[in-house]
């Protein structure tokens, strides 16, 4: 091994959390003055087995997982608690997504018992435009502590967060079909009683084919379950509706529906409609500022996208759509009435009236 080599591996292993610094800093000073191999200085001072350091270097501190049965092919993602790799399975050869959950949540009950519970519920759920749950396992290595992993669809694409921040535009209808498509899968688990709370760009992921599946139930929860605290909000925050920002609310499908108009609006427009380098900024925001938003009434768009947004978006839950179908319907008829109009030349061939507002906002 070279001095160079084993300068990164320490990074790595204070960066996995496998050694704290001052005990890296011990271990490059003895190499520094001695000239001493790092494995042999992990074996003598550390105690561990020659085993356990080949398997650290292998994958790279514990950044690749070992699981008997799958291949790991490639890290598809990484989260704050839990990391995604495309996987063989070896047995069938189907290709899936491994979501392995990091050792230091591994060890916090609430949130072992959050990433098993989103496992089971995605292997329970069925809808095409909702990613596949095969279900949660575990693996109980001979060095290291136990790995926890979801298996899951293996979604080929790319997520519209990722498309977004690489420059890529969407035309109104194309934005309103995504939305369609999300809003079909909110639906869906609406009837199942759930409420998904962390809709965003980054969970809409388009594949190859332009199918829209939906990802990370990690929030979901019942409908009208009480899932946080006074003062304390669950989700993303440039997402959450004014009652979610405010804090103590309840799961409600009506938050799900401000969270997708924010999502529309990035969509189409290509940047956040509340923005702030501090969250409790944006926070504030979302409860107590008007949106305003002068490129709605420009690029061509309708009158429609803009009702769309501001009705999804608006601060009054009763003002929002009060139903999926609600909201589908306004959609279906505005997509099926856009081949009469061209909003690119100001003119429209037998122009239709905006949706009439339910309530006022």
């Amino acid at each position: 091994m070279t001095v160079s080599s084993d300068v990164e591996f320490l990074a790595l292993l204070v960066h996995r959390g496998r050694l704290d610094r001052a005990q890296a800093e011990a271990l490059m000073a003895r190499m520094q003055k001695g000239g001493a191999v790092l494995d042999r200085l992990l074996e003598s001072e550390l105690g561990w087995s020659a085993e356990k350091v080949e398997g650290l270097r292998r994958t790279k501190a514990g950044a690749v997982p070992e699981i008997p049965g799958y291949e790991i092919l490639q890290e598809l993602g990484h989260g704050g608690t839990a990391d995604v790799f495309r996987a063989r399975e070896k047995k069938t050869g189907r290709t899936l997504a491994l979501k392995v959950l990091k050792p230091e949540s591994a060890e916090q009950p609430k949130m072992l018992a959050s990433f098993v519970r989103e496992a089971n519920l995605l292997k329970s759920l069925e809808h095409p435009g909702l990613v596949k749950g095969f279900g949660p396992a575990k693996f109980v290595p001979k060095e290291g502590p136990e790995i926890y992993f979801a298996k899951l669809e293996c979604i080929e694409g790319e997520t519209l967060l990722e498309l977004l921040d690489k420059g890529q535009e969407f035309q109104e209808e194309v934005a309103l079909k995504l939305i369609l498509a999300v809003a079909e899968v909110l639906s869906y688990l609406s009837s199942k009683d759930l409420v998904h709370r962390d809709v965003k760009p980054g969970n809409v992921m388009l594949d190859h084919n332009g199918r829209v599946k939906l990802i990370d139930l990690g929030f979901a929860a019942d409908q009208g379950a009480k899932t946080s605290q006074e003062g304390s909000a669950t989700g993303t925050v440039a997402y959450l509706s004014p009652e979610e920002a405010r804090g103590g609310a309840q799961a409600d499908l009506r938050s799900d529906v401000y969270s997708l108009g924010v999502t529309l609006f990035q969509v189409a427009v290509g940047r956040l409609p509340f923005q702030s380098s501090n969250d409790e900024d944006l926070l504030r925001k979302q409860v107590q500022e008007a949106l305003n938003a002068p490129e709605l009434k420009g690029r061509g768009f309708s009158p429609h996208l803009s009702y769309f947004i501001q009705k999804m978006m608006a601060k009054e839950a009763d003002v929002r759509y009060q139903s999926w179908e609600e909201l589908l319907e306004d959609i279906r008829e505005q997509l099926k009435g856009r081949e009469k109009l061209d909003f690119t030349k100001g003119e429209a061939a037998a122009p239709r009236q905006a949706p009439r507002p339910r309530r006022r906002f």
